[in-house]
């Protein structure tokens, strides 16, 4: 492929902006411009076609310029616009979709980020409980703000320490939050005694999606309830990622396990920008939207009607079309093709996946935690992704990233991409 078109474009945008990136994630090689998107493919500015696993880490639940929910965008923006008071009849309707779609959403308030709603969660249950410090696992991402933004992809040397993710981060925020290990309910428990009625929350991903996907095994997150329950802490799922991408209910739906408060976004709009908290009515009620709340909450844009009328758009496809039946069949087409071409070439590798959502990792076993990913082989999963990228199949070529099918991907795209996927790990193990 060429890369000219993007690589000048890439000049401009570096003359303006650091990295020539409005996000860390974005900066990656080779420095591609994009310029269209339709369906399941993306053009860059070269006119190179790509098949989009990326998926924009998620949200593109549907495909991109989803023609139903972009005619609804259209419409909303040439009737109505941003009032900064009162309510609107978008949020009114989006409301009581999640509240009748999501078990524990009892009362919901949207924002704009996941990062926001994470860092609103946080805020509410150390309001609850009158308590400071939390646990996240290793290895998850919650957001980019100072309560979550440690011990994400940590070095394997800094498991078991405190490993900021910025410089300029508060050390009492770093301080007060806690590191266990995913699927390590001794490790939480004894986080419990060592810090005796200090814990005000668990944050955590149902599905480890922030490092491919790591499966919840059994009992891990009843455990995680019934110790919070315990304790009087709050549990929090952040289902920015699993939220309506593997039910409309979440994954809480799923598993049968209901949190005391849930983040959603991503999927929901598939690509619009929102976000939202949601939760038991007791606790909502404590947000100061509501007359004698004593937690803040505010944005200016929360509840834009470009992201309302668009998650309304998406969660109707999802109510009326078979979306979850389709992506899921395509999802476990895609991970038996990757099994079978993983024997055919004798790699160690495990096929992970849920859903519309897959990752092989080079290892030979299922991994359980992050800490087990330090077997993977790094490098012929960025090798196989770049030779990927060079035949018009855009999989993130990072590590540890994961993979999405959209409703727009076809048993076609599906077939071509494992086609692709044998050459191109041929073509590194010949290489090597």
């Amino acid at each position: 492929m060429k890369y000219s078109n993007s690589k000048k474009l890439y000049e401009s945008a570096n003359k303006y902006t650091p990295g020539g990136v409005h996000t860390a994630m974005r900066d990656v090689n080779p420095r591609l411009v994009f310029l269209e998107a339709k369906n399941a493919y993306i053009y860059d500015a070269d006119k190179n076609k790509y098949i989009d696993y990326q998926m924009a880490f998620g949200p593109t639940i549907l495909g991109h310029n989803y023609n139903y929910v972009n005619e609804r965008v259209i419409e909303t923006i040439n009737r109505t616009d941003l009032y900064g008071i009162g309510t609107t009849d978008l949020e009114i309707e989006l409301s009581e979709k999640i509240c009748k779609h999501i078990p524990s959403s009892e009362k919901v308030l949207f924002c704009n980020a996941g990062s926001e709603a994470t860092y609103h969660s946080i805020r509410l249950a150390r309001a609850i409980t009158e308590k400071s410090k939390i646990i996240k696992f290793q290895g998850s991402y919650h957001g980019w703000h100072d309560y979550v933004a440690k011990n994400m992809q940590s070095s394997w040397e800094k498991i078991g320490e405190d490993d900021p993710g910025s410089a300029g981060m508060l050390k009492e925020s770093v301080d007060n939050t806690l590191i266990c290990q995913y699927n390590n309910l001794e490790d939480v428990k004894k986080t419990f005694q060592e810090n005796y009625n200090e814990i005000a929350a668990i944050i955590v991903e149902p599905i480890a999606h922030s490092s491919g996907c790591i499966m919840p095994q059994s009992n891990f997150l009843e455990g995680l309830r019934q110790i919070c329950t315990d304790n009087k802490s709050l549990l929090i799922f952040d289902e920015i990622v699993t939220g309506f991408r593997h039910d409309l209910g979440g994954y809480q739906k799923i598993a049968n396990v209901i949190p005391d408060l849930t983040t959603i976004g991503k999927a929901m709009a598939n690509g619009y920008p929102i976000a939202a908290i949601a939760g038991k009515e007791k606790y909502m009620n404590r947000f100061n939207t509501k007359p004698g709340g004593d937690v803040w909450f505010a944005g200016t844009f929360n509840g834009h009607a470009v992201g309302t009328a668009a998650s309304i758009a998406t969660i109707e496809v999802m109510e009326k079309e078979p979306v979850h039946e389709h992506i899921f069949d395509l999802g476990n087409r895609m991970r038996k093709g990757l099994e079978e071409i993983h024997n055919i070439l004798g790699i160690s590798s495990f096929v992970a996946g849920y859903g519309s959502i897959f990752s092989n990792y080079f290892m030979d076993f299922e991994p359980k935690s992050y800490s087990d990913l330090q077997y993977h082989n790094k490098d012929v999963y960025i090798k196989y992704r770049e030779e990927l990228l060079k035949k018009g199949i855009f999989k993130l070529p990072q590590n540890m990233v994961r993979d999405h099918i959209c409703y727009s991907h076809t048993k076609k795209d599906i077939d071509r991409t494992l086609e692709l996927t044998e050459y191109a790990l041929k073509k590194v193990l010949t290489d090597n």
